[in-house]
């Protein structure tokens, strides 16, 4: 703990920030609350978004067959050109939010290529789709979590570092401006009984 003046501005100052942190704390308090109701938001939500991945790709295994016929049909069948992105505020964090996939198509000749590609390529878009989503909610909660660290630290630091800080200051010096009180009060005393006649004459004074 660093050393504190034992003055009455000091004990000001003290008492000030300690005011400060009590009127901060709650705000971080329910600030944490948000963060946490918020990750827990997006994890089910990327949880949803996977589980309809696996189910798009459990659909995919009964064409493996069809794949393997198609030869280099699938090579670059489908591929994203672009992430569209918009953004949100959490509690103050600016997270992308998943607008959808652009995708390029190859040029598929209906003579030469199976009926069955544009069916395949629907797929294949769908599972891009839903990658992507996926990987922006977990990007969301990368960004909330590390939120939700910083502010846990604010909130240890107040309540467990600041608040018992201040707190201890301000009776430090508490004690201290009593004792220098009671000592000014002694001296003052003390002085009045070694000088003769002193009472006498702050009586007539007054």
């Amino acid at each position: 703990m660093a050393k504190i003046k034992l003055t009455k501005t000091e004990l000001k100052a003290q008492t000030d920030a300690l005011k400060r942190f009590c009127r901060f704390l709650p705000m971080l308090q329910l600030k944490k609350q948000q963060l946490q109701g918020e990750i827990a938001g997006i994890s089910a939500k990327a949880e949803a978004v996977a589980a309809r991945e696996r189910a798009v790709r459990e659909r995919l295994d009964g064409w493996v067959a069809l794949f393997a016929s198609g030869g280099d049909a699938l090579d670059g069948l489908v591929s994203v050109k672009e992430i569209r992105c918009g953004a949100a505020n959490i509690a103050g964090v600016e997270i992308p939010v998943f607008d959808g996939i652009d995708v390029e198509v190859k040029d598929l000749d209906l003579w030469e290529t199976p009926a069955w590609l544009d069916d395949a390529a629907q797929a294949l878009t769908d599972v891009l789709s839903l990658r992507s989503e996926r990987l922006i909610l977990e990007r969301q909660r990368e960004l909330v979590t590390e939120e939700l660290r910083t502010t846990s630290q604010r909130v240890n630091l107040f309540e467990k570092v600041k608040i018992p800080e201040c707190r201890e200051n301000i009776r430090v010096i508490k004690i201290a401006i009593g004792d220098e009180q009671t000592a000014a009060v002694t001296r003052g005393k003390i002085a009045k009984s070694r000088s003769p006649g002193g009472s006498d004459e702050e009586e007539g004074a007054a």
